[in-house]
């Protein structure tokens, strides 16, 4: 393996002034990467001279992410694909044209939290060429490199300056008249950034993921375009744009998507993939025909961001302590509930890439796979796949799994079989919509499922919401106490006056919403022998919910909402919005809108 090492150079990672170490020689030493992974990705970049960082991703070995981490410990270089690029314009402001034709480099991305600007070059080992740019920059800049092919460099320089990027830039270019927005002119043939509904769409893209958003809505209206973004749960509207300009942006999103351009009664998915901020980001397209045309959702699929690692997703101390406790389980069914866009997928994904190891066999079924991750065999089922879920789940007990993933639990039969896997020693993660975590069993029951069965195969169950966390640059702490917070939190501490209370202000860094980000509210349910006796016995919900109390099973999405909210973190209002508390308000006395309850 040495001698394939030694001849491969294509990509070298080390630190200023040491000799760089081959990528593939320094991934073996990290134990990411095994002698045949490596031979078959030295082999397959031989035939498509790709750097090899691009071989192992597109292999499934390594994901983007891993690559990363291993080029930024060792002070070294990823891989930038420049055809394949959103261009973010305040990157483009700050490394001046000269400068890039000068030293044949291109702006990929700027990192404010570092000050830390990231340039493709073609050879990032030149320590000359670094400090000439620091020199001419200024400004105190980090650099960080990644790799692009020479022609391609020059092609980006030469394309991309001069041209408007902002949205607000391209549509004065527009509104200039000079320009068409035809729809021919956006679809064949105006895949060249010059184009002003090419730059127009990937300045929404750029926008979207700038500022965090999970969703991208453009909605028709009779006369005019609604741009909205689901920022932190929350849908807000971004532009309205002339009627006009729709016909265009609809075709170009079709062709980035690979959808039927010429079909326009009929709802249509597809999926596109775009290196922003110098990061793979893809999106999930869905186009439903409405009144006024087509109306088009981008869910956006950023890993970097999406994907935490089971200690991040911000469970407390207990309901830590009882997720491992039922991940340590062999076998069983483990089901994360909610409703759409609460976070069931990344707590999967978290979980499995936990459990994630050479010695177990992961397989997945999903509707579609949203991340791609490596050593995990992952197939998609329903409708983007030719494999129905009872098929795909019958194949995946084939193929000699130890953890399996199923989607979501969607009828009768897929719910059939499992169980049966979890009743032939599989570990079975799955989702289910339903409203709690104890809410899992009348629904099981349903679906068919057998209190028997139910009894003695279910792990656990994490039921969760999404809540928006306080801005940190803003929030204040609460001058005064209302009655509803005194009363609801007088359920859950003693001492009310000295909580650390915090309320939300705005500001320009969250865009003056008062909160920024989001945090994950969860209700763990681990099953024990009790509760097992319950579910034979088929008593109430309130019953099971009292067993699960007494034996310390149990922790509520109220009480996790709370130490939320002790810890400064969010507000009373935003834990009502996703948590249902009309128990504890009505055992207050207190109505929803924070009122005492006038006469009856």
């Amino acid at each position: 393996m040495s001698d394939l090492l030694d001849d491969n150079i294509f990509e070298n990672i080390g630190e200023d002034g040491e000799d760089a170490v081959p990528l593939g020689e320094r991934l073996l030493e990290k134990g990411v990467l095994s002698d045949d992974q490596l031979r078959i990705a030295l082999f397959e970049q031989q035939n498509s001279q790709d750097p090899l960082g691009r071989v192992l991703v597109r292999l499934g070995f390594l994901t983007e992410a891993t690559l990363r981490d291993i080029f930024s410990e060792s002070g070294g270089t990823g891989v930038v694909d420049l055809t394949r690029i959103s261009v973010d314009p305040e990157v483009l402001a700050r490394v001046p044209i000269d400068v890039a034709k000068r030293y044949n480099v291109f702006p990929v991305a700027f990192h404010e939290d570092r000050n830390a600007i990231v340039l493709a070059v073609a050879n990032p080992n030149d320590l000359v060429l670094a400090d000439q740019i620091r020199a001419f920059l200024g400004g105190g800049y980090e650099l960080e490199f990644m790799v692009a092919e020479e022609s391609e460099i020059s092609r980006a320089v030469d394309e991309y300056y001069g041209l408007e990027l902002t949205i607000e830039g391209i549509l004065r270019e527009i509104e200039s008249g000079e320009i068409s927005t035809s729809v021919s002119s956006a679809g064949s043939g105006g895949e060249s950034s010059s184009n002003p509904i090419v730059r127009l769409v990937n300045a929404f893209l750029n926008d979207a993921v700038k500022r965090g958003a999970s969703d991208i809505h453009f909605e028709p209206e009779e006369s005019f375009l609604r741009v909205r973004y689901r920022i932190d749960g929350v849908l807000r509207q971004i532009r309205s744009l002339h009627r006009s300009y729709w016909g265009g942006m609809a075709v170009r999103l079709k062709v980035m998507s690979d959808m039927n351009i010429a079909e326009s009664r009929l709802p249509q998915d597809g999926r596109i993939s775009f290196t922003l901020y110098g990061r793979i980001v893809d999106f999930r397209v869905a186009s439903q025909p409405v009144t006024h045309g087509e109306n088009f959702v981008l869910r956006i699929l950023d890993q970097q961001r999406n994907i935490s690692k089971i200690n991040n997703l911000g469970l407390s101390d207990r309901s830590m302590h009882l997720l491992q406790l039922i991940l340590a389980r062999p076998s069983g069914v483990i089901m994360v509930t909610g409703p759409t866009g609460s976070g069931k997928t990344t707590t999967l994904y978290s979980i499995i890439q936990h459990m994630n190891k050479e010695s177990v066999n992961i397989m997945t079924l999903e509707d579609p796979v949203e991340y791609p991750l490596p050593m995990i065999r992952q197939s998609n089922a329903g409708e983007s796949s030719k494999m129905d879920w009872a098929g795909g789940i019958k194949s995946m007990l084939r193929q000699d799994p130890d953890i399996i993933l199923v989607g979501e639990v969607r009828s009768t039969e897929t719910a059939e079989l499992t169980f049966r896997a979890a009743m032939t020693g599989h570990l079975v993660l799955t989702t289910l919509h339903t409203n709690s975590a104890i809410g899992v069993l009348p629904r099981l029951s349903d679906m068919g499922v057998l209190p028997d069965i139910m009894a003695t195969n279910v792990s656990g169950v994490v039921a969760q919401r999404l809540v928006r966390k306080l801005c940190s640059q803003c929030k204040k702490k609460a001058e005064e106490i209302t009655d509803m917070q005194r009363a609801v939190f007088s359920e859950f501490i003693d001492d009310i006056e000295n909580a650390d209370l915090h309320e939300a202000v705005g500001c320009a860094s969250c865009e003056f919403q008062g909160y920024r980000g989001r945090v994950a509210i969860m209700e763990v349910l681990k099953f024990n022998d009790e509760l097992d006796e319950c579910v034979v016995r088929r008593v109430s919900a309130k019953e099971v919910r009292k067993v699960a109390i007494e034996t310390n099973v149990y922790v509520s999405m109220a009480e996790e909402g709370m130490g939320k909210i002790f810890q400064g973190q969010t507000t009373l209002d935003e834990i009502k919005r996703v948590v249902d508390l009309t128990d504890i308000l009505q055992k207050v006395g207190i109505s929803s809108d924070g009122h005492e309850p006038t006469g009856h």
